[in-house]
């Protein structure tokens, strides 16, 4: 009676499919089961018992569920538990399949399949567009079905999951499956849990190599040890982690990684690696280009496998973080290591400049003497390095730590050093030591010391509370904005021409620019120019800029007048803090082109000494110097000089002597360059020194906002559409930011326009210090035009002559007469002819600027009608020591006498005086002072 109760449950069943009186969206089979019958778990649920003696009703299921029926449309999962398929219950299967394209998911709980059940599966496979999942749990698939499975699914262009658990696949299994992933697209996630962690070397290798935007876990439990996984990557992260892996399949894998664009971080902590693998790795770090983090902690890497890792890094130029804490090399590996990412000669270019994190130490590496000086060495000559951590280390001494945080108070590039658990980091020097440091060192955000004998005893709270770790950091509100512009080198360098009057400049220039206009030189371009006395005595007036192109660099050099009307104007023109620049002093081996008197070698070593001087002293005045000044010496009209001239050697002597007195001051070319500046053959070795020193300026310096290049080219493209207009308002600035870049575009009214704001002003900012543009804050324009600027404005402010067109007294004018000279002196009174400044600017603008770079001081700025002061335009000002016209007995004199510390390398440069003539003069005019200077 129970027996027919429970054929009646399935009848039931049979009953209520054919009249479509269930909706269901799972079915679940349970064979091998001591009583049959069925239940539903959910409303869209059903759970199907079947005994050993009922199993013919598993026959009559499937083919009752094969013909399309509507309550059936929603089904969309099938489960399978306990069953031993036969061939004809297979292919019942696949009919329902192959009529309800609906079912999306098949599991395969202990089931027991013959070779040809997996033949006619996979056949089902082959030809079903619909199935998205399928799984098999201990069905002991085992090779064969391996196999079969990898056939269908290189033809199968639907499915997305494959589960193969609590299996062994085999080698042979894992390489079929490795020539399905080459084939197959479509695959978006493979597990499989392996008796054998082999397994998972030909399909992680098939799915990098191919760069398969696959998620890939692969488990193993050899021996009936615990299970563990083996390898997992994820594409939504870009992550490859492998647990557990031979060096055999870890070259293989390393192979594959070569040319992989998927992967961006690595993580092979703990796995046994050999110098074997760290060959093959090399290769990996040469030629990826998507590998951002690697980490190689723990996993037994001694020295000869650091140098191949090393020599690596020579090339790569994409990887960011390094982690190789916790190995066995000792110094002679950490030296190789830090090689690339140091300098051991002024011209030298640091080899791998994307590294910005490095990690190392551990109980088992030996730093030693000779890694230690490594680090010193690195820490002083980096420029691109951000976050370094020693970890662990027992090697090192509380001097040595010493040694390092003094190595960085003149980095600029460190943001963050971590000493976790260094043994060596302790005792009230040391501590000294940093908090000094840091009072020099502003750069430096975080210094982790956990677990080191400064933290444990509390005296590391004075450090943290230095760097505001503690406490709410007190950040500027620009920083925060700008966290998320990328950075990129530059692609701009600026030369600047340094001489005297008459030393040739501007005919040196000239003759580079026909090298780099034409590489390769017509035979007539080798032969010296001739030119006439008449135009040799000829003067180069005003600061002029002629700019290149040399691949994708852009050169410009910056011609510095020679004459004494203009070095007030040099500071000006001084490049900013991490500018990518560099200085050619040219002086000419005569006294005037027009005769053949030789300056004497004392003569020659002033005028250098003087730009020497100059370059340091504004050197030195710089926000943050990066870098040393690159400074090269050209002698000009060397064709006149008798090559025996003991004057010529005298000179060469005393530039020895000016290289020695300035080492460490300026970063000195140790080859003069000796010229005949009308000649384009003549200046070839200086056009290369050029090039070449462009490129290593631009590796140097610090990185700029990725927009910069960008609008570098929008600028030019906007003043092209725009009659080649050297000026732009603010708002045609921001409106062109509007429309052609997105990163600086308000995309809504509830945007925050601040915030855009603050980033427009600080790209503008950066082409202004790269010398792209001439912008301040607070005068509403760019100048896009710097030669323009240079050589129509700038110059012809200087040269102002105030007193014949007005009655200013003692350098003091009216705005409005101001405005009305500007106007008389920088337009033409021909229409069409001459400078087209007010074309471009207001004279309130020139105003505006002359009182931003210091030309002119408002005697009281609270007063909008303040009188202005132009010390520079003061008649005793023009080629005599300034002073004021005063007289009376109600005039008091005092004097001062003024100089710099370092005199010998240092003064106070012409522009320095008028801009201290100005904050000296009083408001009141019942007391005057008169300076006295000398430099």
């Amino acid at each position: 009676m129970a027996s027919n109760q429970k054929l009646r449950d399935l009848e039931w069943l049979l009953q209520a499919f054919e009249t479509e009186s269930l909706n269901l969206h799972n079915i679940s089979f349970y064979l091998s089961q001591p009583v049959s019958g069925c239940y539903q778990e959910t409303e869209n649920s059903m759970a199907i018992n079947i005994s050993s003696d009922c199993l013919e009703y598993f026959s009559l299921i499937l083919i009752v569920l094969g013909p399309a029926k509507t309550s059936l449309l929603s089904l969309r999962n099938l489960e399978f538990h306990c069953a031993e398929w036969e061939l004809e219950q297979v292919q019942n299967l696949g009919e329902l399949l192959d009529s309800n394209l609906n079912i999306k998911q098949l599991v395969f709980m202990r089931n027991r399949f013959s070779e040809d059940c997996l033949s006619e599966f996979s056949d089902i496979l082959k030809r079903n567009g619909a199935i998205k999942e399928v799984m098999f749990c201990e069905s002991h698939i085992g090779t064969v079905g391996a196999i079969f499975l990898a056939s269908a699914l290189k033809v199968n262009e639907s499915l997305e999951e494959l589960q193969i658990w609590e299996d062994s696949i085999g080698s042979r299994g894992a390489e079929e499956l490795s020539k399905m992933i080459e084939a197959n697209s479509m695959l978006k996630l493979l597990t499989i849990f392996d008796s054998s962690s082999i397994t998972a070397t030909p399909l992680i290798s098939a799915v990098l190599a191919r760069n398969r935007g696959m998620e890939v876990h692969v488990w193993s439990g050899e021996s009936g040890d615990k299970s563990s996984k083996v390898v997992e990557f994820t594409p939504q992260n870009t992550t490859l982690r492998i647990y557990k892996i031979d060096v055999s399949g870890a070259c293989r894998v390393a192979c594959a990684l070569g040319m992989n664009s998927t992967v961006s971080s690595f993580d092979m902590t703990g796995v046994r690696l050999k110098s074997r693998w760290a060959k093959e790795f090399r290769w990996v770090l040469e030629q990826n280009r998507s590998l951002k983090e690697v980490t190689l902690s723990k996993t037994c890497l001694k020295d000869k496998g650091i140098v191949y890792v090393a020599a690596g890094l020579f090339k790569n130029r994409h990887l960011e973080r390094l982690h190789l804490d916790g190995n066995w090399f000792s110094g002679v590996g950490l030296e190789h290591l830090l090689c690339p990412l140091s300098r051991f000669s002024a011209l030298q270019c640091q080899a791998n400049i994307t590294l910005r994190s490095v990690t190392f130490g551990g109980s088992r590496t030996k730093i030693g003497r000779s890694g230690f000086a490594a680090i010193l060495h690195m820490l002083t000559t980096n420029e691109t390095l951000t976050r370094l951590a020693i970890v662990d280390d027992q090697s090192m001494r509380p001097d040595d730590f010493f040694r390092i945080f003094k190595s960085l108070e003149k980095n600029a590039s460190l943001r963050c050093l971590s000493l976790q658990g260094c043994k060596g980091v302790r005792g009230e020097r040391l501590l000294q030591a940093i908090m000094e440091t840091l009072q020099i060192n502003p750069w430096i955000e975080d210094i982790d010391l956990a677990r080191t004998p400064l933290h444990n005893t509390g005296k590391a709270d004075a450090i943290y509370h230095r760097l505001g770790q503690n406490g709410k950091p007190e950040t500027e509100p620009e920083n925060d904005l700008l966290k998320d512009m990328p950075l990129t080198e530059p692609k701009c360098c600026r030369v600047f021409f340094c001489g005297q009057e008459y030393a040739g400049k501007a005919t040196l220039c000239n003759s580079i620019s026909q090298n780099f206009s034409s590489p390769k030189l017509p035979y007539i371009e080798q032969v010296r120019t001739l030119v006439n006395p008449v135009e040799q005595a000829v003067r180069t007036v005003g600061m002029k800029i002629k700019t290149f192109k040399d691949e994708d660099t852009k050169i410009s050099i910056w011609n510095l007048a020679g004459q004494h009307e203009f070095y007030s104007l040099h500071d000006l023109m001084f490049p900013g803090h991490g500018s990518a620049s560099f200085f050619l002093i040219i002086s000419s081996l005569f006294r005037k082109p027009s005769n053949r008197e030789p300056k004497t070698p004392m003569e020659i070593e002033e005028d250098l000494q003087y730009w020497l001087r100059f370059i340091v002293s504004n050197s030195k005045r710089a926000v943050q110097q990066c870098m040393l000044p690159n400074v090269a010496v050209v002698l000009t009209h060397y064709d006149k000089v008798n090559q025996t001239s003991q004057n010529l050697e005298a000179t060469v002597n005393s530039i020895q002597k000016l290289r020695d007195k300035f080492n460490g001051y300026v970063d000195f070319y140790p080859t003069v360059f000796t010229v005949d500046a009308r000649s384009s053959a003549s200046v070839s070795k200086l056009t290369h020194h050029i090039r070449k020193t462009s490129k290593t300026v631009l590796q140097r310096v610090p990185r700029v906002y990725q927009l910069c290049n960008d609008l570098i080219q929008i600028l030019s493209d906007w003043r092209s559409e725009n009659y080649n207009k050297p000026a732009m308002k603010w708002k045609e600035f921001a409106e062109l930011c509007q429309v052609k870049v997105p990163p600086l575009r308000i995309r809504s009214r509830r945007d925050n326009k601040e915030k855009i704001e603050t980033r427009r002003r600080a790209v503008a900012t950066c082409l202004h210090h790269i010398g792209e543009v001439i912008y301040f804050d607070e005068l509403g324009f760019l100048i896009l035009d710097c030669e323009w600027f240079c050589g129509e404005v700038l110059s012809q402010l200087i040269k102002l002559e105030v007193r014949r067109q007005s009655s200013a007294e003692n350098g003091f004018i009216s705005r409005k007469e101001l405005e009305k000279i500007l106007r008389a002196s920088l337009q033409s009174q021909i229409p069409g002819m001459g400078s087209k400044v007010f074309e471009n600017l207001e004279a309130n603008d020139l105003i505006k600027m002359m009182m931003k770079l210091e030309l002119c001081y408002e005697q009281d700025p609270s007063d909008p009608n303040s009188l202005l002061l132009i010390p520079s335009i003061l008649e005793e000002g023009r080629g005599k020591p300034q002073k004021w016209q005063l007289g009376g007995a109600d005039c008091l004199y005092a004097g001062r006498h003024l100089q710099c510390d370092d005199s010998s390398h240092m003064f106070l440069t012409p522009g320095f005086f008028p801009r201290l003539q100005a904050r000296f003069f009083p408001l009141s005019f019942t007391c005057r002072f008169m300076l006295l200077f000398r430099t």
